[in-house]
């Protein structure tokens, strides 16, 4: 018997219970996911029953002109948002972060505003807002919008990772002669970079996969990636909307996988030791 009074065989089955609840998590999560990659390589173009395995789907995807147009599209508009929006979030995460102003616990509470707003609300509220300045709709307006949207996430991914700085550190810089620049590219920037590709990939991926905000403020003549999926699906899904949608998850997953070996070869900074006792 146990030091908690259980037997060695009521736990095995309880953990043998947990271990099928996980597993029917997971399958709740990932089955769909599954279905949809598998009927990307369904010989049938109506998606309804399995008739042999097939990559024409594929091959129809890739030489669909404007499907690329608007990957194209989708791609500009990502890294442009991501850009601004990663400079502008990591600057005002440090500034709130490092700095007590007036204010400020307005802003740090305010910043969580749009992750808790329906992201339909956000997006009338930015048409509302291109409508009364007289600025009409087109790609300048999506990564605005974008931008918008995918500040907040930024801010939040470097706070989190500013919390665990050690200011001694840049204590200890300036006492051996760097100054506030030199300081901040050489012991805050490092800690900070992290989470700033973190942050950045968070950006992207929200940036590429957005339809909502998209929708209404793109326009006429900007048709992103998730907008052309979008009016394809009002014929029906077939399997060349499923290899569109593997194709967005693959790019989504190598994104994941890029930024896990980046923040993993980050330097790492090492807080001063006590010194040892005589």
């Amino acid at each position: 018997m146990s030091v908690f009074g259980r037997k060695p065989r009521d736990q095995r089955v309880r953990a043998k219970g947990l271990r099928a609840f996980v597993a029917l998590v997971y399958g709740f999560l990932f089955a769909p996911i599954a279905v949809l990659v598998l009927f990307s390589f369904n010989d049938s173009k109506r998606n309804a029953t399995w008739q042999g395995f097939t990559l024409k789907w594929y091959g129809a995807l890739f030489g669909n002109q404007p499907v690329l147009d608007a990957l194209w599209l989708t791609m500009k508009v990502a890294l442009i948002a991501t850009v601004i929006a990663t400079v502008f979030g990591s600057l005002a995460a440090y500034a709130l972060t490092r700095y007590k102003f007036r204010g400020s616990s307005m802003y740090n509470g305010s910043i969580y505003v749009p992750l808790v707003i329906p992201e339909i609300v956000f997006a009338v509220a930015l048409l509302s807002g291109f409508n009364v300045a007289g600025i009409g709709l087109s790609m300048k307006t999506v990564i605005i919008a974008h931008v918008a949207f995918m500040l907040s996430f930024v801010i939040v991914v470097v706070k989190a990772r500013m919390a665990g700085f050690d200011t001694r550190l840049e204590e200890a810089a300036m006492d051996l002669g760097a100054n506030e620049l030199q300081t901040f590219f050489y012991v805050t920037l490092p800690f900070m970079l992290p989470g700033i590709l973190a942050g950045a990939l968070l950006a992207f991926v929200l940036s590429f996969d957005d339809f909502v905000i998209t929708f209404f403020n793109s326009g006429v003549g900007n048709t992103t990636l998730p907008l052309k999926v979008y009016s394809m699906v009002k014929f029906g899904v077939t399997p060349e909307i499923n290899a569109i949608s593997v194709f967005m998850l693959l790019i989504s997953v190598v994104m994941l996988l890029a930024s896990y070996k980046l923040q993993g070869g980050a330097p790492t900074v090492v807080t001063a030791k006590e010194p040892a006792k005589e």
